[in-house]
């Protein structure tokens, strides 16, 4: 059987390469993933085929790629104790995908909330890419029989599917084949961008880079929404309503917490000074992030080759459970 641990204590997930990986992405995925290695059989994936369903420049696509894989190391990804590598290296993952298709209703993945949201945001590219996407999700996680993925409450919808389909295909060739991978819900469920009212993203253009500069990151912050109704300096805040305060949770010291929510609802401190008490915080916790970073981009090749060796750990597992699965199902395999 397929190299799983004894407790099953394999996780799986995978980032998007966009490019540019920001505080929200750092805060619900990657922190995380940081702690889940002290305990946890870890394989993270930068997930290229989910990000080709839009339109892209290829070299562009393949900087971002590594400066995905820059972030995830300088964060403290260690390739030593976790698998890290680029989905494509291992194309088991579409193989399985489209094993998958064939116990995959066509309304379960119409009822997808993000294919909704998806096709909204790209009325002039709704491709078939994007309506079967969670269908390669559930191959990705299946195909290592990994029993816990890392997951924000909006991809609990996309797990339960994965749980389904794995189901569904255990029932018709080899009942308990596939484990039903459990959640483990992020920390920091929902971080908000900059406008206070979405979700942080790139494609919003209200996201805080997690390695940008602290000029870069100062010229988007200070102008960040806080509490509506505080218009003037004299006017009392409200933390509890202010997004901005809620990035101080993140960052800032239990003190400096304490201080800006006593020092704002008594109009003792404005949101400028919030603001620039926030900055501090998060350099003093990302400035060390982002020279771990800068040393790791003049030394491209060495990235790469720890995403390729990621790739071929990756995939000598890949290979195996591919090998199963193809007995299974009465397909003559792959030619050597």
């Amino acid at each position: 059987m397929t190299d799983t641990p004894a407790d099953n204590r394999r996780l799986f997930s995978g980032i998007q390469p966009t490019g540019i990986v920001h505080i929200g992405n750092w805060l619900g995925a990657i922190q995380n993933w940081v702690a889940l290695q002290q305990d946890y059989e870890c394989i993270f994936s930068i997930v290229d085929h989910h990000a080709t369903t839009v339109v892209y420049e290829p070299e562009a696509f393949r900087e971002a790629m590594l400066e995905v894989g820059i972030a995830l190391l300088a964060a403290g990804i260690d390739p030593e104790r976790s698998v890290l590598f680029v989905q494509s290296m291992v194309p088991e993952h579409t193989e399985l995908a489209w094993i998958f298709s064939t116990v995959t209703m066509y309304g379960e993945l119409g009822r997808m909330t993000q294919f909704k949201d998806k096709s909204e945001q790209h009325q002039h590219n709704v491709n078939v890419g994007l309506f079967t996407y969670p269908v390669l999700q559930a191959a990705d996680i299946l195909l290592y029989k990994a029993g816990f993925v890392p997951v924000g409450e909006d991809q609990l919808q996309h797990l339960e599917l994965a749980r389904e389909v794995g189901r569904r295909w255990n029932r018709r060739f080899d009942e308990g084949f596939f484990p039903e991978p459990k959640a483990l819900l992020t920390p920091a469920r929902r971080v908000l961008g900059t406008d206070g009212q979405s979700k942080m993203s790139k494609s919003m253009n209200n996201y805080l880079g997690l390695l940008e500069s602290p000029d870069e990151r100062w010229a988007k912050l200070k102008d960040a929404f806080t509490d509506p109704q505080r218009l003037r300096l004299k006017d009392p805040g409200r933390p509890e309503v202010c997004n901005v305060f809620s990035w101080h949770g993140f960052f800032s010291s239990e003190e400096t917490i304490a201080q800006v929510d006593r020092d704002c609802r008594t109009a003792g401190i404005g949101c400028f000074q919030c603001k620039q008490l926030l900055a501090d915080s998060m350099e003093a916790r990302l400035g060390p992030m982002r020279e771990r970073a800068e040393e790791l981009r003049a030394r491209p090749d060495q990235v790469w080759e720890i995403l390729h060796e990621g790739g071929r750990r990756a995939r000598a597992i890949a290979r195996q459970t591919l090998t199963e699965v193809r007995e299974l199902m009465g397909l003559p395999g792959a030619a050597e």
